[in-house]
């Protein structure tokens, strides 16, 4: 049995991370924020993929290396596979996770936000922020297993969230 780290505490240091990243170190450069949680994110997922292919051969092509992520992989950061995988078959894949748990726990009020921006579209942004850690992770995985590719997430309906991965040529 390999050591795990408490789901809480995983949830509580992605908050930490993003309100830190947006509101302290960039709090006028959310750009530059999203770059550094994302390169974070990739450093992590980097390193795990690493851990969860030890003893596994390497793969062949992408969709093998696509379908670890989505079922492998996936479980063990979430304790459950990627619902929904499409393709393209020419170097694009989207991941569909109904309910993604880093999603599902975050509450956004909008009504406390202030600005010029419509409350709404303040806290989409705010909740895309949360979502440059697991697009860098996936990007870190893909990365250590020879796969260079572009990621990017949509959450069109919450707690839903699709993963858009490219594969560059």
């Amino acid at each position: 049995m390999g050591r795990e780290v408490s789901e809480s505490c995983v949830d509580s240091l992605l908050t930490e991370m993003v309100s830190s990243y947006c509101n302290r170190f960039y709090s006028n450069k959310p750009e530059l924020a999203a770059r550094r949680i994302e390169a974070i994110g990739y450093q992590v997922g980097h390193q795990l993929s690493e851990r969860y292919t030890m003893e596994r051969p390497r793969f062949t092509d992408h969709l093998e290396a696509i379908k670890f992520i989505c079922k492998d992989f996936w479980s063990e950061l979430f304790k459950k596979q990627i619902d929904n995988l499409k393709t393209n078959h020419r170097g694009t894949f989207v991941l569909q996770d109904n309910k993604f748990r880093w999603l599902s726990r975050i509450s956004t009020d909008p009504s406390t936000e202030n600005g010029s921006q419509d409350p709404e579209s303040k806290a989409a942004q705010a909740m895309s922020m949360y979502l440059y850690f697991p697009c860098g992770i996936i990007r870190g995985a893909l990365s250590n297993l020879g796969i260079p590719c572009a990621v990017s997430a949509d959450m069109s309906s919450l707690p839903a969230c699709s993963f858009v991965i490219r594969i560059k040529a």
